[in-house]
């Protein structure tokens, strides 16, 4: 049984989160992976504070285990939506896209614990600073919006500058990648792209259908032009995009207006030739559907292999 300070601090059976993915992390989604010993979190993506209680109390319907809720920084309800998890005492908030630090304060006095999603030392550094309680290392082998350091590179490097425990991401979707990230220092790890493919996930049958068949050079990145490059799966609406991005005909007022509403029309409409079907480089390990409790414990069975024979290489 693998067991870090991160299980045993939250709570949870496995140190394992499962990504905030937008359109993607749901109540059902949250509730599954909880169940099956991991940490569920529900994406607050651009939610209004009512719509993000909604999904909170539906996910305590389906769990009596932690949970916690992913706070997209930038969303212009993110006001409302940092009152709500402070209100709904919600164990762990993760953040992405900016810096949480005016709501630490807060957070903090309602007992959250606070895990910003960093893709870089300096960030790290600024997180544990303002008093987060870890951090997510997320390399650009990720799906939805990357950096440019990848997870081999940047999980050591975190581990180097921070005190705080750190959470390992991007291309890890089975026992050997958790393995790894135990290695590069990390006492946990966070799961996206093979919990698309989940029982609990209420995406599109045409979504998940694009993952299973994905090879390993399938994702693309677009959006650097713009300054948020982002990694999903080849299609026509990616081919168009790069041509567009590489136009300097193109604005990028144009630019932006182009992605409007696509990862929707892929997650939620099985539009997954004209929309964004986010997705990381590890897709084409995903070789099926299945419980998340079952993934959960098939990637850790495979973990604890993997560790137990990595004395084989010391002599």
């Amino acid at each position: 049984m693998i067991s870090t300070p991160i299980n045993e601090l939250l709570n949870i059976k496995y140190p394992i989160f499962q990504g905030g993915m937008a359109w993607v992390a749901d109540a059902s989604l949250a509730a599954g992976v909880s169940n099956g010993g991991g940490l569920g979190i529900i994406a607050a993506m651009n939610s209004n504070g009512e719509q993000l209680r909604e999904e909170i109390q539906k996910a305590r319907k389906l769990t009596d285990k932690p949970f916690g809720v992913n706070i997209m920084l930038m969303s212009p309800f993110v006001e409302e939506t940092a009152k709500v998890v402070a209100e709904e005492k919600i164990s762990v908030v993760t953040t992405g896209a900016g810096n949480p630090a005016r709501f630490m304060e807060m957070w903090n006095n309602a007992g959250i614990k606070v895990i910003p999603v960093v893709p870089s030392t300096a960030l790290a550094r600024m997180a544990e600073k303002n008093g987060a309680f870890a951090v997510i290392a997320e390399g650009g082998e990720s799906g939805g919006h990357i950096g440019d350091i990848t997870t081999m590179a940047l999980v050591p490097q975190v581990c180097d500058v921070v005190s705080i425990p750190v959470i390992a991401a991007g291309g890890i979707a089975d026992g050997r990648g958790i393995a790894a990230a135990f290695m590069l220092g990390a006492v946990g790890v966070q799961v996206g792209t093979r919990f698309l493919v989940a029982d609990e996930c209420t995406i599109s049958d045409e979504y998940k259908k694009k993952i299973l068949k994905a090879r390993d050079i399938d994702t693309v990145v677009t959006g650097k032009r713009l300054g948020h490059p982002v990694r999903s799966i080849k299609n026509a609406f990616t081919r168009e995009y790069l041509k567009s991005e590489y136009n300097s005909n193109v604005t990028d007022e144009e630019l932006e207006n182009m992605g409007l509403g696509r990862l929707r029309k892929a997650a939620r409409e099985g539009e997954v030739s004209q929309g964004c079907v986010l997705a990381g480089q590890v897709a084409a390990m995903v070789k099926k559907e299945q419980p998340a409790k079952e993934m959960i414990e098939e990637m850790f069975t495979q973990a604890e292999q993997v560790l137990g024979g990595a004395d084989k290489w010391a002599k």
